[in-house]
């Protein structure tokens, strides 16, 4: 390991956690040489899950591909890093507890969906909007009424 900022090995660890839902421990790093701090996280390697596009198409499970659209959906919301980690860690959880090592990229799609909803309704609203492609903005103003009613 060496520090992203100096590239330095000398490092110390100044905070360790783990993570309730994932196999995860967080460890806050310290720079003996600059005195940055930087996080690391540690997972257990796992078999690898593939993903099963909606045209068929079969790519590796890319965790960073969820931490992603959901930063986009989350942009300038009260929301912070950790939020969206705990989802991304569920997520995954999920659909590593599944017996298939496929996953239909429609599954992701809808356990975002589920957790946005709950999280924060405009990021609800900026993912579904891509996540459903909405073509018009009559679909656009059907989801947003449907979400009102609730």
């Amino acid at each position: 390991m060496r520090c992203p900022y100096c590239s330095s090995a000398d490092l110390k660890v100044v905070d360790k956690r783990g993570s309730s839902i994932s196999d995860a421990i967080r460890r806050r790093r310290e720079c003996l040489r600059c005195s940055k701090r930087f996080t690391t996280y540690e997972r257990i390697e796992r078999i690898n899950l593939v993903v099963v596009k909606k045209d068929g198409r079969h790519e590796p499970f890319d965790r960073n591909k969820i931490r992603n659209g959901i930063v986009k959906a989350c942009e300038k919301r009260p929301i912070t890093y950790n939020q969206i980690e705990k989802i991304v860690d569920d997520i995954e959880y999920r659909l590593r507890r599944k017996k298939s090592l496929e996953i239909p990229a429609r599954l992701i799609g809808e356990l975002v969906i589920r957790k946005l909803k709950q999280l924060d309704k405009i990021a609800y609203i900026r993912f579904a909007s891509v996540y459903k492609d909405f073509q018009d903005p009559r679909s656009f103003e059907q989801e947003v009424k449907l979400l009102a009613k609730k």
